[in-house]
């Protein structure tokens, strides 16, 4: 098993996901804009969280060292979303991802949440790209990751899903 760290930003603390924040993945994972964004991942009890940490994000961070990370607000310690960088099925390359509570988004805590992972990507992990998805309708999503640098390559399907999605790329060189 690889050595977990946890990583800070200006306002933010990045902790890798365990099966302690259930909760705050069960709530997360039924907000109106996750369903929309990002799929229905049908958890609906924290049984069914726990279950989901334990068989589906825990075993990326072991096996590689980073996944998914809880954002945690420094000023109150309020979980209030995720970010990460996740060996996804289907895509070829890292994909950097976010998604926020609803009542924290617009206030740049994804961009940095995700500028942090960027970093992270480049000098820690030593990735040599990222890619990243998204719906065509997520136009708040698709900023950020120009923002970040990543630029529009085509768009595309993964295997388990037939809705098109805007495929991303960075280089990191």
């Amino acid at each position: 098993m690889k050595v977990i760290q946890s990583f800070e930003t200006e306002r933010l603390m990045l902790k890798a996901v365990d099966k302690e924040d259930g909760s705050f993945i069960l709530e997360l994972f039924n907000t109106p804009q996750w369903i929309a964004n990002i799929g229905d991942r049908n958890v609906r009890n924290i049984e069914q969280a726990e279950t989901y940490i334990e068989e589906k994000m825990r075993p990326q961070i072991e096996r590689l060292g980073f996944g998914n990370y809880i954002m945690i607000r420094k000023l109150d310690g309020r979980k209030i979303g995720t970010c990460g960088l996740y060996d996804r099925e289907g895509l070829d390359g890292i994909d950097i991802g976010y998604a926020l509570l609803p009542q924290f988004e617009k206030q740049n805590y994804a961009f940095e949440g995700a500028s942090k992972m960027l970093d992270l990507a480049k000098h820690y992990f030593n990735l040599t790209e990222i890619v990243a998805i998204t719906t065509p309708e997520n136009i708040p999503s698709q900023k950020i990751l120009e923002k970040l640098g990543l630029k529009f390559v085509k768009t595309i399907k993964l295997p388990s899903d037939d809705k098109e999605l805007n495929f991303y790329k960075l280089s990191l060189r």
